[in-house]
């Protein structure tokens, strides 16, 4: 084939062929690698796809593009997965610092008019962090899945390939805090054994599972009518995207008559990916004065977000991650829409 890119635009399509005979990698899968003579990873090709409404609503374990990232579930439909094979290059990108491409399916082999472009470039991807969740598989059996975070940095566009192992070694050197590690750190109560003895995971997942179905704004009205349904009043979802921040506000009520007029400010993240850092200072940041602040999502929480939620000297957020929640709809018997 002749005229092969060397210069891959976002949101540019190009073909099957074209991609993986410009960078060198395997014509099949999910994960393909380019390696060196001595077996050393040089580049990886991520390809996925965005879910349709009904795909979500039957497979909300979907991957999914959330802002930035790109929640990537690693390779294998059935059984238990492990960080290996495909799963431990993405991993590997940590260490050894090679470019990873992101490319999503923008039109199905069942279309023959969208021709054969039919991938679309993301940008270059940096793995954040991965961590083991509880799921049902395509045949509906209980098994460990690994979840990978990659942030998408469509901004930097075009990537040439002759230099992309340097723009992405440019990318990953700005990421060494101390903060910034521990903001990888995944506090997920699926993979704690005396969180597990705590809350029956195999009960819970179903409920996280179908929390996870419902689009943002919907997902903000089951928080509302689940506050309403533990005793809250004065419970009200703000208007979406005028909300600088704030998803739902509500008051304790007459029966915590020592609170009953302090303000509750919630955000509801109804994410698959990682609540870090950044999202709780600036959830606090969004509080009106004298509130009190609370996160909750469908996914988890870092260790940087958690140590931020209760720094010294700062107003206290709490934090409710897809367990805990899906916990509550369970205490309280609520009828999920």
């Amino acid at each position: 084939m002749t005229g092969l890119p060397e210069v891959f635009e976002v949101s540019t399509r190009y073909s099957n062929e074209e991609i993986y005979k410009s960078l060198s990698v395997g014509n099949a899968g999910g994960v393909r690698v380019k390696t060196g003579t001595g077996g050393e990873v040089e580049r990886l090709v991520i390809f996925t796809s965005m879910p349709t409404p009904r795909q979500l609503a039957e497979n909300p374990y979907h991957d999914r593009l959330e802002s930035d990232v790109l929640i990537y579930t690693g390779a294998g439909k059935a059984g238990d997965q492990s960080v290996s094979g495909p799963n431990a290059r993405i991993v590997q990108q940590e260490e050894k610092h090679f470019p990873i491409y992101g490319f999503v399916q923008m039109s199905s082999r069942r279309n023959p008019s969208a021709g054969t472009k039919r991938w679309g470039f993301l940008g270059l991807l940096e793995y954040l962090r991965c961590y083991r969740e509880r799921q049902v598989d395509a045949q509906g059996k209980w098994r460990n899945v690994w979840i990978f975070e990659l942030r998408v940095h469509s901004s930097l566009s075009p990537i040439h390939k002759a230099t992309d192992g340097q723009t992405m070694a440019e990318i990953l050197a700005k990421r060494r805090s101390e903060v910034y590690l521990k903001d990888r750190e995944v506090v997920n109560p699926g993979v704690s054994d005396v969180a597990v003895q705590q809350l029956d995971i195999a009960t819970l997942e179903p409920i996280r599972r179908q929390l996870l179905a419902y689009e943002p704004r919907q997902f903000e009205h089951v928080i509302h009518d689940l506050l309403q349904q533990s005793g809250f009043d004065q419970v009200e979802v703000t208007k979406y995207s005028q909300d600088g921040g704030i998803d739902v506000n509500a008051r304790p009520g007459k029966r915590s008559w020592p609170i009953k007029q302090l303000l509750i400010q919630l955000q509801a993240k109804r994410w698959m990916h990682t609540v870090g850092r950044r999202e709780v200072a600036e959830l606090r940041g969004s509080l009106q004065p004298h509130a009190a602040g609370c996160i909750v999502t469908t996914s988890h929480f870092s260790r940087a977000a958690l140590d931020e939620s209760m720094g010294s000297g700062k107003v206290p957020i709490t934090m409710i991650d897809g367990y805990e929640l899906a916990n509550i709809v369970k205490m309280l018997n609520l009828q999920l829409r």
